[in-house]
Parts: C-alpha cells; structure tokens; sequence
C-alpha cells in the first residue's frame, strides 16, 4: 500500500498516510481539521546489479551497427592501401646512372 504526504498550510505539520491507489485524497487535516494538500516525495525505489540498462547495455551498440562500422572501417583500410600501393614511385638504383 503507497504511502502519501500531505501537508496543512494552517497548522503547518506535515504527515504520512497509509492509502490505496484508488482511493480519494484527504481533505482535511487529521490535527487541525484545516485543508490540506498532497506533497510530491522522493522514491525509494532504485535499480541494483546486474541487468539493468546502465550497467548491461549503457554505451553498447546494436549488433547490426557494430557490423556495418566494421565493415566501413575495413574498406577504408583497403582504400587507404590501395592508394599507397599506386602513388609509390619505383625506385632507381645506382647502377642505372
């Protein structure tokens, strides 16, 4: 069962209460009896170990794009190569002089 705050702005005391999802918002104040009014708190909740996305799959890329970065990454290497090969200038040796 969820536990709400509610706050009186008359008395100013601030309070919990026990309630189900489906039941209406107090009204009024369980020690003034003025209006009061539902705070918004904190969450207790928190994701721990394994399996979750910060700890599991934060900064991983799909599959399918780790393979096509791959592949973009080894024709750039066969470009690189293939235009070192065809710039070489043959040398010549001295015997030719």
């Amino acid at each position: 069962m969820p536990i709400y705050e509610y706050k009186c702005p008359k008395c100013g005391r601030q309070y919990e209460a026990f309630q189900g999802i489906n039941e209406p918002e107090l009204k009024s104040c369980k020690f003034c009896k003025g209006n009061v009014h539902k705070l918004m708190s904190l969450s207790s909740f928190s994701l721990k170990g394994s399996g979750w996305y910060t700890t599991d799959y934060a900064g991983k890329k799909p599959p399918v794009a780790a393979k096509a970065e791959k592949a973009e990454t080894s024709e750039s290497s066969t470009a690189k190569e293939t235009t070192n090969t065809n710039t070489e200038t043959p040398k010549k040796s001295s015997k030719e002089d």
